[in-house]
């Protein structure tokens, strides 16, 4: 089965790859001078190794003359035996080879490692930019794992580049020079021939095989994406008997992702021999070249010693750029990947010119609102109800009949199809998503906490709060002597999700977390479907008291929670089709009164004891 990604994987081209790598550099803009001083660095470095072969070439005629003049006189000038100052110079060369490759590392450090975490933090402020739908259809562990490979990409990148291709590219433009200008040209069309076979073999079959690393990625990232999924629904896996289909579906990826490793790793090896095919030729030659040169006079000992030199120190490091071009096309994709999550437009997006929603009375209204999530499916039809300033609106209905839609719409989740929502008189459409959100809390019917303590899940709606602003909130919210008795009291981690608490812990939880951030407007979502009867009336009388002041939206699916309501709606079908006190609505014995009927005979039954049946004698 193939599982896809939460955002669409288009073909990886060439062209692609180099607008990603033009993207990388305004990461590294913010340390341009670092860069200068560790591309000088660098230059300083490469001038340094290819100075090597050439002093040595001196060291070596130096010491085949003198040998030459002690087989002539039979006597030995020390001077002449041993070329200190030469000796020295090459140790010397060494030496500042060395300084320079460091001080160029460490100076690159920081514009590494700050393009990383410049990259991470857009990639984060992105997701947490982009819509709900998005949210709601993604893979996590995909996200995750592409997340985690595409910032690495950047320090890959940018190492590949700065460390090995740089360098080899400026090391053979040096040697090409030293070749064409000293010796025959055989020599530099031999290295010219050479290197240019390697990069055309090199490109042409690493193109090849490179959909083989794209499969890989897929693969692999769809393999964490279930393995995510799967232990983030632990308790379902186990309630169903199902660890054997996690294990399977898992297995059944990887089983594909294992074919792809394969296939690249043995189209790697064929791309080994062909490069080591190349150079080994290539070396040869030249060699030959320079053996002739030798014999005809043409050439010295050190002469050959040179070419010999400057061939070995071009070809190791282009034997590597083999591997680094395939390592690169291989972090071009990860990065891609990230790219292309940065290219997802959010859904939701502030008006050019967008104002601060001003929050005077905290008056709601819905005009004509139409919703649809998908465009075959209407939720929601011509909706058009106000919440008065300090008034507690109550809406109920069937599942399915669009009553969270609503509190999603007010939030600005969804931009309405039709109509539109004002606070105070003004197109929530039209002012920024932080005011709106600022002025709105809820309390939703699925409470999800951070693993974290309870006092840290508490005070996330107002970071600055003080202890006992935070304590009142939990006492109002019934929750404080429960926090009390734990161990850890407000220390307490809750877990993954919140699920070391029971449904009702974290509900009460979320409710003073909302109490705390005392915002004008409230919403509630079934904010006691998860609370027994007791702490379900201890509940409702506080949030009487913290709704007391506030514009209130109630979602409900007991209608016992709301009879006090200043106003209900009655939903069906995505449609209003009722609307009035609790009492005119049961003596209008409509849908709603058919709904009031079947909860108290539901709630009579589960409060009537069980008769014991009485066997025959």
């Amino acid at each position: 089965m193939h599982f896809r990604t939460s955002y669409t994987e288009k073909p990886h081209t060439g062209k692609s790859d180099l607008g990603n790598l033009r993207r990388i550099f305004p990461y590294i803009w913010d340390y341009r001078g670092r860069v200068l001083i560790a591309l000088l660095s660098l230059i300083l470095s490469k001038l340094a190794v290819v100075a090597v072969p050439l002093l040595l070439r001196d060291i070596v005629d130096s010491l085949d003359i003198s040998q030459q003049q002690a087989g002539t006189t039979g006597q030995v000038d020390l001077a002449l035996v041993l070329p200190l100052s030469l000796l020295l110079g090459y140790g010397a060369l060494r030496l500042a080879s060395s300084l320079f490759n460091e001080v160029r590392d460490a100076v690159f450090a920081r514009v590494r490692y700050h393009g990383m975490r410049k990259l991470s933090l857009q990639v984060l402020r992105h997701l947490h930019d982009l819509s709900l739908r998005f949210h709601l259809e993604r893979k996590t562990g995909n996200i995750i794992n592409d997340l985690e490979r595409g910032t690495n990409s950047i320090s890959s990148i940018l190492n590949y580049l700065v460390f090995n291709i740089l360098p080899t590219l400026a090391e053979f433009i040096l040697v090409a020079a030293i070749l064409t200008s000293a010796y025959e040209p055989r020599f530099a069309i031999a290295v010219f021939t050479t290197v240019f076979l390697y990069i055309g073999f090199t490109l042409w079959v690493t193109e090849w095989r490179m959909h083989y690393r794209h499969a890989m990625n897929r693969f692999d990232s769809e393999a964490n994406g279930q393995a995510v999924d799967g232990l983030l629904n632990y308790e379902t896996v186990k309630y169903f008997n199902n660890e054997a289909l996690e294990l399977q579906r898992y297995d059944n990826t990887l089983t594909h992702w294992e074919d792809a490793a394969v296939k690249s790793q043995t189209s790697m090896s064929l791309l080994n021999f062909g490069q080591g095919a190349i150079i080994a030729i290539g070396v040869t030659a030249i060699m030959i070249f320079a053996g002739q040169g030798v014999v005809a006079g043409t050439m010295t000992l050190g002469d050959l010693v040179l070419v010999n030199a400057l061939m070995l120190q071009l070809f190791m490091p282009l034997s590597f750029l083999g591997i680094i071009y395939r390592m690169l096309k291989y972090t071009l994709a990860d990065m891609a990947q990230v790219f292309k999550l940065l290219d997802q437009k959010p859904e939701i997006a502030d008006q050019a010119g967008a104002k601060a929603l001003q929050v005077s009375a905290g008056t709601v209204r819905f005009n004509a609102v139409s919703f649809s999530y998908q465009k075959e499916r209407e939720v929601l039809r011509d909706i058009s109800f106000e919440v008065p300033a300090g008034h507690k609106i109550a809406v109920v209905g069937a599942s399915g009949a669009g009553k969270s839609t609503l509190a999603r719409l007010l939030f600005r989740f969804y931009d309405v199809s039709a109509g539109h929502i004002e606070i105070d008189g003004q197109d929530i459409a039209t002012v920024t998503q932080q005011s709106l959100r600022q002025a709105i809390g809820i309390v939703p019917q699925d409470t999800v906490l951070f693993n974290d303590s309870i006092l840290y899940n508490i005070l996330y709606a107002q970071p600055n709060a003080s202890r006992d602003d935070v304590e009142n909130a939990a006492k109002l919210a019934n929750i404080h002597d429960f926090i009390a008795s734990l161990p850890d009291g407000y220390d307490t981690i809750v877990g993954e999700r919140g699920l070391k608490l029971s449904g009702g812990e974290k509900q009460r939880v979320a409710i003073a977390r909302v109490i705390l951030k005392n915002p004008r407007i409230l919403v509630f979502d079934e904010a006691t479907s998860s609370l027994d009867s007791h702490s379900e009336q201890a509940i409702l009388s506080a949030l009487r008291d913290v709704a007391a002041d506030h514009t209130t939206l109630a979602i409900a699916h007991r209608l016992s929670t709301i009879v006090d309501a200043d106003s209900i709606l009655v939903l069906d079908g995505g449609r209003l089709v009722e609307q009035g006190t609790h009492s005119e609505l049961l003596a209008a014995e409509g849908f709603y009164s058919r709904l009031w009927q079947l909860q108290q005979e539901e709630r009579e039954r589960q409060s009537e004891p069980a008769v014991p049946k009485v066997q025959p004698a």
